[in-house]
């Protein structure tokens, strides 16, 4: 019996000292891969090295805007694309003064389907290092599916812009970049597509779709000097976000990109953010089941919250 006890205790020392051990390395191993992605970076690999031009949608505020701000001053010139002319020239205007780099505009509503052939012309000819897919849209407040008003339209918006956008435009640029043998594509999808987020439904789906075009993506096309980036915020503020003042899990779009960019070319998915990084890998370990209930309780909260403001029922 004592010999039995000796060998039990023996084995659950070493299970012991097995898992502190992995758990350790484990800790070393993030602890020194943060210090290299958002304490060293990677800052200088975007630029005009990898082509003179960088195309980027939604890019009239928010994440967009920063994203051509930042390419502009590492001295790329801008394609920018998006819905308004009046605010698409505004931007375009600001930032060639800013950076005193050539920028061009493209005016279409990424809604539509039919937009692909216009887009194509307005960048014929350019060599394009960098495309961000960053146009995108979500629900106006948090609802059970079949409530979601004008749902119809609202399925048809939402793939358009989240799903299709980011395919079509990733076939327009990506054969300049293969056949050049470098190129970034960077897309910006969401926590929400991480793991699934009822209320959002919708919105989660396609940005889960995102997560997942980039990821197979990449593999298909990094041994042909292309970087595919799959960028997941957490709250950013932002007008999509409805957040008007920064905090430090909710940083501006400015420092938000910012700190993105330095993970080019290191992470293929990325959180995009030091804040938001520890806050995917605290979300990654738990069960898909606990994060659903969490997040529907939220959102409960918060469509309550809505419809009591703006007397619904």
């Amino acid at each position: 019996m004592a010999c039995l006890l000796s060998v039990a205790a023996g084995l659950l020392y070493w299970v012991g000292a097995g898992t502190v051990a992995y758990l350790t390395l484990r800790v070393s191993y993030w602890l020194f891969w943060a210090f290299r992605l958002w304490g060293v970076g990677n800052d200088a690999w975007v630029g005009p090295r990898l082509g003179e031009w960088a195309v980027v949608t939604g890019s009239t505020d928010g994440i967009g805007k920063s994203y051509a701000e930042q390419l502009a001053k590492r001295g790329m010139k801008i394609v920018l694309i998006s819905r308004s002319q009046d605010k698409l020239s505004q931007v375009a205007s600001e930032i060639k003064e800013k950076f005193k780099v050539e920028t061009r505009t493209i005016a279409v509503d990424f809604t539509s389907e039919d937009i692909y052939d216009k887009i194509e012309a307005g960048l014929a000819g350019l060599e394009i290092g960098v495309l961000v897919n960053n146009v995108g849209m979500s629900y106006d407040y948090p609802e059970y599916f079949l409530d979601i008003p004008d749902l119809d339209n609202t399925i048809r918006k939402l793939i358009n812009i989240n799903v299709i956008s980011v395919c079509k435009m990733t076939r327009l640029v990506l054969p300049g970049m293969v056949e050049r043998s470098k190129g970034a594509v960077l897309n910006i999808s969401s926590a929400s597509g991480m793991l699934p987020v009822p209320l959002l439904t919708i919105y989660s789906a396609t940005k889960a779709f995102v997560d997942f075009f980039s990821q197979c993506l990449h593999e298909e096309y990094r041994s042909k000097g292309i970087f595919v980036q799959s960028v997941l915020p957490y709250y950013v503020a932002t007008k999509l976000a409805k957040i008007r003042k920064p905090t430090l899990d909710k940083p501006s779009p400015e420092t938000f990109v910012k700190a993105a960019l330095q993970t080019v070319g290191l992470d293929a998915r990325t959180n995009g953010y030091p804040i938001h990084s520890l806050m995917g890998s605290i979300h990654s370990l738990l069960p898909t089941w606990l994060f659903a209930k969490i997040s529907m309780n939220i959102h409960k909260s918060l469509r309550a919250r809505y419809l009591k403001k703006n007397k619904k029922n």
